[in-house]
């Protein structure tokens, strides 16, 4: 790579050009780095915050443990799998953290007072559809299918075997066929 990555020409530079040139003090390239992958962030934060502020809480923390890094850093995977267990940390940490921090008297009594939310028997209600699923199950199913890991990165994201993460990714797939909600998507 020649010199210093130049702005509106990102997308043809891979992620292995960026860290590259953020290890020789490139600040656009980390610029570039962070604007491909925020939302993609921001998204996986929210799933496991549950929030959209501690969601954003996030992408900040998770930037800055990706600057500290640097120089030096070697990217020896795909930058979404070498973020995803940063990002899940962080957001399960801040979600726990909230919620020390927020239990008050009169917020536990409002939350008792509140109704439970009637369910959608509408099968477009994904959320709670997936909700069926164990943690396990889901996790393996979104970043398959929402976040596009290969099953080989998801092993590496989870720290499980590839034959664990086939056998979660195919039995939560047999639950949503045999869920009446979403057996015509398998049909």
């Amino acid at each position: 790579m020649d010199g210093q990555i130049q702005n509106g020409k990102s997308d043809q530079h891979s992620d292995l050009d960026l860290v590259a040139a953020i290890n020789s003090g490139d600040v656009v390239a980390f610029e570039v780095l962070y604007l491909r992958y925020r939302d993609w962030v921001v998204g996986l934060a929210r799933r496991f915050a549950g929030n959209d502020d501690l969601a954003m809480d996030v992408l900040q923390e998770t930037f800055l443990y990706v600057l500290k890094k640097f120089p030096g850093f070697a990217l020896t995977s795909n930058f979404k799998t070498f973020l995803y267990p940063a990002v899940k940390n962080l957001a399960i940490a801040a979600r726990n953290k909230a919620r020390r921090y927020q239990s008050t008297e009169a917020e536990i009594a409002r939350v008792e007072s509140t109704p439970d939310p009637v369910e959608s028997n509408c099968p477009d209600d994904l959320r709670q559809i997936l909700k069926r699923l164990s943690q396990e199950h889901r996790e393996v199913l979104l970043l398959r299918f929402v976040d596009g890991l290969d099953l080989a990165e998801i092993a590496q994201v989870m720290d499980i075997p590839l034959g664990t993460v086939k056998s979660r990714l195919h039995n939560a797939l047999a639950t949503l066929r045999a869920d009446p909600r979403t057996k015509k998507f398998f049909e």
